[in-house]
């Protein structure tokens, strides 16, 4: 096998439940944060790796007749800071899978923020599950902050923990390719090229009404290439002398690729088919973080320039294998005022070319009011 596989045992559980409640520090391939500031080039290649075409993230021209009166982030950009997935070490050689992040955010990304992170193991379950039998769910919470010291947004992240070995006798994921029909490309194409941003038209709270639906969001079919952009754009890498030393340091963190002899970090996992089917998986596979991008690519092209997206709750529930087709949705659920703050509550959820469901969860965004005239701006 491609993959070494280890076992969860209880010594191993014990040892991570006496981290519970400890602060980390983050990092990612050991090597520090990697977007350690919101320089315009890093929203770029963030927007880039997601395919998020809003001109407010782009264009310095277009942001400078914005509220902001410069370029701001998306929300989903703090996942190229660091990626909170509940990832806390342990249990070597045994797998983690991201599962969903509870995202709050207090106030924008401007430009040029430079943003630092403090991480805490916060929680350890133990499980039984058809697709691996025993597992573990693994929690953390992430609270960013910019240079000023304010709060620009707290997460929790959880990933799932389970045996390869496992996964790989219970099969429960197959995999056949999906084949398309031309009718099928022309709409997926149609319906990229069509995207709907709502971009300086404000939405008004009041012109929302319960049952709406958002204009869907369509990534797909997915590439080997869009996995390779939003690695770029959000996770980073290391190669090299840099990769070996943490590949020493942590010997569970990659493999030897056995068809080349090259060793690869873990997570090749997604770009690798025969690494992701020794992980018991069907194959190629997208990043957690990756769809939660994608779902928030949905909820701020919906909000316009004047919204601000409170809150985001995703739950990934199914494997996007490479050659899937995502369509982001949501529905309006609820309207309230707290204050001056005029809120929307949703469902948002992801569905993929067989209409299975992949992606379950919540949203809340702040509108502005044509009654008060508010806008929500920090």
């Amino acid at each position: 096998m491609v993959l070494e596989s280890g076992k969860i045992t209880q010594e191993g559980i014990d040892r991570l439940r006496q981290r519970i409640g400890s602060f980390n520090r983050p990092r990612q391939y050991g090597v520090g944060l990697f977007n350690e500031e919101a320089s315009r080039s890093a929203i770029r290649h963030f927007c880039q790796g997601i395919g998020d075409q809003n001109p407010l993230y782009w264009d310095m021209s277009y942001a400078q007749t914005s509220k902001f009166g410069t370029i701001i982030a998306p929300a989903a950009f703090l996942y190229s800071v660091y990626w909170c997935s509940g990832r806390c070490g342990g249990l070597p050689g045994v797998h983690g899978f991201h599962a969903g992040n509870d995202w709050e955010w207090y106030r924008p990304i401007y430009m040029d923020d430079k943003i630092s992170v403090q991480e805490q193991f916060t929680g350890l379950e133990e499980k039984e599950s058809e697709f691996a039998g025993k597992i573990l769910i693994q929690s953390s919470v992430s609270t960013y902050f910019n240079q000023r010291g304010e709060k620009i947004a707290k997460t929790r992240g959880w990933q799932v923990r389970a045996e390869r070995s496992a996964a790989r006798e219970k099969q429960k994921y197959t995999f056949e390719p999906y084949k398309y029909t031309r009718e099928e490309i022309e709409e997926i194409t149609n319906a990229v090229l069509n995207e709907e941003i709502r971009g300086n038209n404000p939405r008004w709270f009041e012109d929302v009404n319960v049952g709406d639906e958002l204009t869907p969001v369509v990534k797909g079919p997915m590439s080997h290439g869009d996995i390779t952009a939003f690695v770029a754009g959000c996770i980073g890498g290391i190669s090299h002398g840099i990769q070996l030393k943490e590949m020493l340091r942590h010997p569970s963190w990659g493999f030897v690729d056995p068809s080349t002899g090259a060793q690869e970090a873990i997570i090749r996992v997604h770009d690798i088919q025969e690494a992701a089917e020794s992980a018991g998986l069907p194959g190629a596979y997208d990043y957690g973080c990756q769809r939660c991008c994608w779902m928030g690519n949905l909820l701020t092209h919906w909000m316009g320039d004047d919204g601000f997206l409170k809150n985001m709750y995703v739950e990934l529930r199914r494997f996007n294998v490479v050659g899937d087709t995502t369509w982001c949705k949501g529905k309006i659920t609820a309207k309230r005022i707290e204050g001056d703050d005029h809120m929307v509550d949703m469902d948002i959820w992801a569905e993929n070319q067989k209409k299975e469901i992949t992606t379950k969860g919540t949203a809340t965004i702040i509108l502005p009011s044509k009654e008060t005239q508010t806008i929500f701006s920090k």
